[in-house]
């Protein structure tokens, strides 16, 4: 038993999972310091306005990456570990279209950004911190789309250093504005969406300057962008990454019946649990090109006994915030926040089954390559849980979104296993 432990440790899944989960937990400790300097200086409500900006951000970048991160993790490896010259192409042609598509909603967005917040969001934030907020959409996009690319290379190592240095510099610059008291909701939007980014840009150019002649010299080929397979992708994960911001969205749109104040403490909340969830995905992104080449049934199970070996880490993150004593959440976020404990406690069950939905979604969508079972599944996902946040806030509050999350979790999930069980079955053995 020992022995096939040891061996497990040694496998170079166990030490890419190791080792980006490791950069996972220190871009995490730097979030959880962001928080506790935050915390202490804006008040509740300026929070919820930072909270719903950079939720609008993080969902803008998820929503405009056109699906290209499935792309890359589905065609990138093979073409990487064959050397072939297309490769370049492949990813110059994604990331020519992608920046593209992205120009134009983000141009509509500057447009139409000051009355979306007046009727729906609600911030009343200035109009240049809304402006910020877009571009920062497109800095975040641009790197989403390196990092996946350095992910798929399997450059873990090198690709969290960059990550963790950003996240130095980002935490002294907010200690600047701290000491000199210039910490705004804009000038913590400018920070993370715009200068954390363009230092990873910069530390990834000074280490492949090579790599960037070859890129910049490839043909784009409309067909490399692969838009069947591509769209439906981004389509699917559109409706989730949305899905999963509704709740802090509807909550500030009733304003009438959820104070902005209560809207902060849910932020907090929210932010524990996307915490978690940035584990989750370190762990799928080393999986995903071995579920890329899975042939045969046995295969597929012996990596979903390796995946759900892995998963048990942030299984048991979400279990232990649901024991973790109040007087610990107030030490972390204050007294400022009485409501986040009971938040987050509600919130953890729930992502639980979203941890383990996980497995069978890497295997739609990287072995049988059938994007339009996600697509359902996340558009049942969007729907029960925005429908039942509409009619849960008013009755429940803060507290009515977790048991709209934990039934559109459930029953997507449900859906997700009686479409894979099919397709399992067509596998040879």
């Amino acid at each position: 038993m020992l022995a096939r432990f040891f061996n497990f440790l040694k496998h170079p899944t166990s030490r890419d999972v190791f080792i980006n989960t490791l950069g996972t937990y220190l871009n995490i400790f730097f979030s959880a310091l962001f928080v506790l300097i935050l915390v202490r200086i804006l008040s509740r409500s300026e929070y919820a306005v930072l909270g719903v900006l950079l939720g609008i951000a993080y969902v803008l970048a998820n929503i405009l990456d056109f699906g290209t991160t499935a792309t890359i993790y589905s065609y990138f490896p093979m073409m990487y570990e064959k050397r072939q010259h297309r490769l370049y192409v492949f990813v110059k042609s994604t990331f020519f279209y992608q920046s593209f598509f992205s120009f134009i909603i983000l141009l509509i967005l500057f447009i139409f950004f000051p009355f979306l917040d007046k009727v729906f969001f609600k911030t009343y934030a200035p109009w240049w911190e809304l402006y910020l907020t877009a571009i920062s959409v497109l800095f975040l996009i641009w790197q989403n789309f390196l990092q996946n690319v350095l992910y798929a290379a399997k450059k873990f190592v090198s690709t969290n250093i960059y990550l963790n240095v950003a996240n130095l510099i980002k935490t002294a610059v907010l200690f600047i504005l701290f000491f000199i008291h210039k910490i705004t909701v804009g000038a913590v939007i400018f920070d993370f969406g715009i200068l954390g980014p363009v230092i990873f840009f910069l530390l990834v150019y000074w280490e492949k300057k090579h790599v960037m002649v070859h890129f910049i010299r490839a043909e784009i080929r409309r067909e490399e962008f692969r838009f069947g397979y591509t769209l439906t992708y981004f389509a699917a994960s559109q409706f989730f990454n949305l899905g999963s911001r509704m709740d802090l969205f509807l909550l500030s749109f009733y304003r009438w019946v959820v104070p902005q104040a209560q809207v902060g403490d849910y932020a907090i909340s929210q932010k524990i649990i996307l915490t978690i969830i940035a584990t989750i995905v370190s762990i799928t992104q080393v999986l995903s090109p071995a579920f890329a080449k899975i042939e045969r049934r046995k295969e597929l199970i012996a990596n979903f006994k390796t995946g759900l070996l892995y998963l048990i880490l942030p299984i048991a993150s979400f279990i232990i915030l649901l024991f973790l004593p109040k007087e610990l959440y107030t030490i972390v976020f204050t007294r400022k926040f009485p409501l986040t404990p009971a938040i987050t406690r509600a919130l953890s069950l729930p992502f639980i089954i979203y941890t383990l939905s996980s497995l069978p979604q890497l295997f739609i969508l990287y072995t049988i390559k059938k994007p339009r079972y996600i697509l359902i599944t996340n558009i049942i996902f969007f729907v029960i849980l925005t429908v039942g946040c509409f009619y849960l806030i008013p009755l429940f509050g803060v507290f009515g979104p977790p048991y709209a999350i934990a039934a559109a979790f459930l029953i997507s999930t449900l859906v997700l296993i009686a479409v894979a069980i099919p397709e399992y079955r067509k596998l040879p053995r």
